[in-house]
């Protein structure tokens, strides 16, 4: 799966993701001619060198100074520039969290908000040439490492700020991007925060896989470290995680039910990871069982000698494997109405290391207490709890 890794451990801003996604093989004419027809600027690209690293650097040229503007007047600027409609609606969603995090930071509605810097046009140029690299780019899976947010103060149209600025903190929260901070000046701004919190998920390292290409992108300032933002191309290899198991199998032929019932529990406490008991038939049209068992192979003799012990059998099968593919699982919780009550119920949450959702399930306990409360069937209950878990964390 071809990944698209950003990995600002110098900060971003809008025209560093741009410069470095160009870097990575993003076409230069093409996102130049996209910015200058939808917005009054000149687009030059160059090459800079940071502290010994080549970079292409970005630089949008404003023909006369503009004053600040109204969320609504971007909003306008974004859907007039005809653009290509994957770019419109990125750019327009990335703009919508700046204007929400001004929004919260300010007290004041999305209807009067303004902004100062972020509402320029080279901001805006930066977004949709950002947004429009991205998308030629066409990663299936787009990750950020922890962002290097700086240190100081920064100078906003409020007076002096420590760094983040609350408008870039709130996005960073919004996005649930990790972050740090580590020098003497604001390195990360909120056009680069916004840009960073829609399109990509957090990840602690560069993930395992074959690097594609590599690309760096240019900031303005020179800092005692490169300044420059990275972005990998990786093909990841693994997307799913690998158990390490062994498989334990033996058939018993003279076993009560009883016996069997019991023995679930026995072997789960003594480290089974599953277990499944299937009826057959054996020698001499005898009906049987046959008892297979998953569990780690630190595990497996004591798994093995509680089945010895509660069935009587003399041998167990080991069965050889490599590996098994299993999802990551987590747990969460929804909120559901029902009959004018609210409830809440536990759900678990399967997915893969890219972090895209495989499969919600509710949990059964809470379900069944719901249902028996307001008097519904536990199928009905189990399928609006699963139904809402999947909009608010399948999305």
């Amino acid at each position: 799966m071809k990944s698209l890794i950003l990995d600002p451990f110098s900060g971003a801003a809008g025209d560093m993701i741009l410069g470095s996604l160009i870097d990575l093989g993003a076409d230069a004419a093409k996102i130049c001619e996209i910015i200058e027809s939808a917005v009054d600027v000149k687009v030059s690209v160059s090459r800079a060198n940071k502290r010994g690293i080549s970079a292409t650097d970005v630089k949008i040229h404003v023909a006369h100074e503009e004053h600040s503007r109204h969320y609504h007047e971007l909003v306008d600027i974004i859907k007039s520039a005809g653009l290509h409609p994957q770019v419109e609606k990125s750019a327009l969603d990335v703009f919508a969290i700046m204007a929400e995090a001004e929004s919260k930071v300010h007290g004041e509605s999305l209807e009067t908000i303004h902004f100062h810097e972020v509402g320029q046009n080279d901001a805006l140029a930066d977004v949709i040439g950002s947004c429009a690299a991205i998308h030629e780019i066409d990663a299936e899976a787009i990750f950020c490492t922890p962002v290097n947010v700086g240190g100081g103060k920064v100078k906003a149209a409020h007076g002096l700020m420590a760094v983040p600025a609350p408008a870039t903190l709130e996005i960073l929260r919004s996005g649930n991007l990790s972050s740090y901070g580590s020098g003497k000046r604001e390195l990360l701004t909120p056009t680069g925060a916004a840009l960073l919190s829609y399109f990509a998920k957090p990840i602690d390292n560069l993930p395992k896989g074959k690097v594609l290409s590599i690309g760096y992108g240019a900031g303005d300032a020179d800092t005692e470290d490169p300044n420059v933002l990275r972005s990998v191309l990786v093909e990841m290899h693994d997307i799913l995680t690998k158990d390490q198991i062994e498989v334990l199998e033996t058939n018993v032929d003279d076993v009560t039910g009883e016996v069997l019932g019991n023995l679930f529990d026995k072997l789960l406490a003594a480290g089974a990871r599953d277990v499944a008991i299937t009826p057959t038939i054996m020698k001499k049209g005898r009906s049987g069982h046959i008892i297979k068992v998953i569990t780690k192979s630190q595990n497996s003799e004591r798994v093995a000698r509680e089945i010895m012990k509660e069935t009587g059998t003399l041998g167990i099968r080991v069965i050889p494997t490599v590996h098994r593919f299993v999802a990551d699982r987590r747990m969460d919780e929804v909120s559901i109405r029902l009959k004018g009550e609210e409830f809440t119920s536990a759900v678990k949450i399967a997915q893969d290391k890219t972090g895209e959702i495989l499969h919600i399930s509710a949990e059964y306990e809470d379900c069944r207490k719901i249902a028996d409360k307001v008097g519904l069937p536990l199928k009905e209950v189990i399928r609006r709890v699963e139904e809402e878990a999947w909009g608010k964390f399948g999305l």
